[in-house]
């Protein structure tokens, strides 16, 4: 008899008799509702992230303002981002693809997304449109996102759902940070040390 078979053996004999419990598989976990992109704002800020929520038509001097404000004029732009939402700065392409040095030596990037998730604050990229490929979105100190309010969902079950499983998928909740050193909390180890959400909502 192997190692597992005996373990296995082991465990019926220990619950042998044993009457049978039924699992409630609900969780009791009570789906989010109403005003999604303020509950998304509040989660994102949970995370020590900058967050702005605007109507649509301020996307472009909210951005503005935000690279004014951390003086960011050199910028990776992925393709396909809505030329609207470019301020006057100096738009880094790339294409062809940067290397790593030349990511690490801009001042940021900014990209949309694919969905934006209101019960947990996390951003997912899939690498589509207006989003680039990962590294974009890792190497650079800086990263700004533009969420619109038709691309926040209530629960991760309902992000998984619209996402394509066989794409790169990166999931982001709050700037890059770790505490395995020690337990003190590190920023940007893993990717940027700063994460800018501009959530764009529908008017009213």
């Amino acid at each position: 008899m192997s190692s597992r078979e005996r373990i296995l053996a082991a465990i019926r004999s220990a619950v042998s008799g044993v009457p049978a419990v039924e699992i409630s598989r609900g969780g009791g976990w009570a789906r989010p509702e109403g005003d999604l992109p303020g509950l998304f704002a509040e989660r994102v800020r949970d995370y020590r992230a900058i967050v702005h929520v605007v109507p649509e038509a301020d996307v472009p001097a909210t951005i503005s303002k935000a690279l004014e404000t951390r003086r960011a004029r050199r910028l990776v732009v992925p393709g396909g981002l809505p030329g609207a939402w470019l301020p006057d700065a100096e738009w880094v392409r790339d294409d062809p693809p940067l290397g790593v040095a030349d990511l690490d030596g801009v001042d940021g990037v900014i990209s949309g997304c694919a969905v934006a998730i209101a019960e947990t604050g996390t951003i997912v990229l899939d690498g589509g449109r207006g989003q680039g490929r990962r590294a974009l979105t890792l190497l650079p100190d800086y990263h700004l996102c533009v969420v619109t309010e038709d691309q926040v969902v209530p629960s991760v079950s309902e992000a998984v759902a619209t996402l394509d499983p066989r794409r790169p998928l990166t999931w982001i909740s709050g700037p890059s940070a770790t505490s395995d050193i020690e337990l003190n909390r590190v920023e940007g180890v893993h990717g940027p040390r700063t994460l800018e959400v501009v959530i764009a909502t529908r008017a009213s």
